[in-house]
């Protein structure tokens, strides 16, 4: 693979998908992150250069990969030098950020004679490793075509949405439902729990009827057996379903689950429980767990 590719962003998901695109052939050529520590451990490991500021991750790429964690993130690195030496490259944005954002990329980045592509990961961190994230993509369609070979490493399913923005909005309906069914489920096992129930059992009855979903496959046992380590921290729900509800704002929706699911997401955070996984959110429903109403 000729083209050398940049990832800005290598925490569990950049890292990740940095390990995949080497291994299967492409050029990896720098690596940055705030944490810089982490950054030099990566590069050592995929002997690679851990760029010391932005603008050397442009100038030793081709197309560069962002996985930051907002719309403030996103805002900061592409004023702060990510943009020099930018002409021809193509910027490929993995991160979770408001529709508008990845709008204001693009903009900023064809002022400066560069592309970008938004490329919404509806998966996890083993989907990283492995290359099988499920990516939502918008921007220019040629954006796309110059993106696929490296996003087809990536995943096992690659849609094209339509326009800079377009994967944003599905990737936040993505996420409201996906958070509020995570939310249901903690209650429904919180209140088996509570009723004497065999949970193991409720989760098979579940699974076989109208109360199957994918967060049961997912979340289920963690839930019964308060294992929640994290692949898709509760901060990052709380953020997500933010998004959704300021759509809806926006489409003057009314939108109750979605708000109080934010709303126990939000709790958790308060709780000093925002960096556990998802779900954890049944540690406000399961009685004598740390936030479960006594």
């Amino acid at each position: 693979m000729s083209q050398k590719i940049g990832l800005v962003g290598v925490g569990r998901m950049g890292a990740n998908m940095a390990r995949r695109l080497r291994e299967t052939g492409f050029d990896v050529s720098a690596v940055f992150d705030v944490n810089q520590e982490a950054a030099e451990s990566l590069a050592k490991e995929l002997n690679c250069a851990a760029a010391a500021d932005l603008r050397s991750v442009t100038a030793l790429s081709e197309i560069v990969i962002t996985v930051v964690s907002d719309d403030k993130a996103m805002k900061k690195i592409f004023t702060g030098g990510l943009l020099a030496r930018a002409k021809g490259k193509l910027f490929i944005n993995c991160a979770t950020v408001t529709p508008e954002i990845h709008v204001w990329v693009e903009q900023k980045c064809e002022a400066k004679g560069a592309s970008s592509l938004d490329a919404c990961m509806a998966s996890s961190i083993t989907q990283a490793r492995q290359g099988t994230l499920y990516l939502m993509c918008g921007g220019k369609p040629e954006a796309f075509e110059r993106a696929k070979p490296v996003l087809e490493k990536l995943s096992s399913a690659l849609r094209y949405l339509g326009p800079a923005g377009r994967a944003a909005q599905v990737k936040a309906l993505v996420n409201m439902v996906m958070n509020a069914n995570t939310a249901a489920l903690a209650e429904g096992l919180g209140l088996g729990a509570a009723l004497g129930l065999d949970l193991t059992m409720l989760r098979e009855v579940f699974s076989q009827t109208g109360a199957r979903s994918g967060v049961l496959q997912t979340d289920g046992e963690d839930m019964q057996n308060r294992e929640h380590s994290c692949f898709f921290s509760a901060a990052h729900a709380a953020k997500d379903s933010g998004i959704a509800l300021k759509l809806a704002k926006q489409q003057k929706l009314n939108l109750p689950l979605a708000a109080a699911t934010k709303r126990q997401y939000d709790r958790m955070i308060q709780l000093g429980l925002g960096e556990l996984d998802k779900s954890g959110i049944a540690e406000l429903t399961f009685k004598g767990r740390k936030g479960a109403p006594n």
